[in-house]
């Protein structure tokens, strides 16, 4: 199976940072919900990290995620629509997205075969 690792920076609309405070609550606290959504998605690991640089607060995105599966936007299920919103209401669309450039994936077989 093809992996794709990816790691992305979006920033944080000013202002936001509370809200971005509940967003990440609201998943941890439905944690068995969006792990759900993430089967449908093929994504196998998801993280989210948060940076704050000069005052500005960043969000980044680390996935390894399989092909083919469902896309965010067009799921059915609550938690993700829920989810679309808070990034709708955060993330600031005028900075453009960086998207970093992965050098080496390090996952062993073992769970390379559970991926599959």
């Amino acid at each position: 199976m093809k992996l794709t690792a990816e790691l992305s920076r979006f920033k944080v609309k000013e202002g936001k940072n509370e809200t971005v405070d509940h967003w990440m609550g609201f998943l941890n606290e439905h944690m068995e919900k969006v792990l759900l959504t993430l089967n449908d998605e093929k994504m196998f690991v998801e993280t989210i990290f948060k940076e704050e640089i000069g005052g500005t607060t960043y969000l980044y995105w680390h996935s390894v995620q399989g092909q083919g599966g469902a896309e965010l936007e067009s799921s059915s299920h609550e938690v993700d629509k829920k989810h679309m919103a808070y990034w709708n209401d955060c993330i600031d669309s005028s900075y453009e997205s960086v998207d970093m450039d992965a050098q080496v994936v390090m996952i062993q077989e073992k769970v390379r075969g559970a991926m599959d």
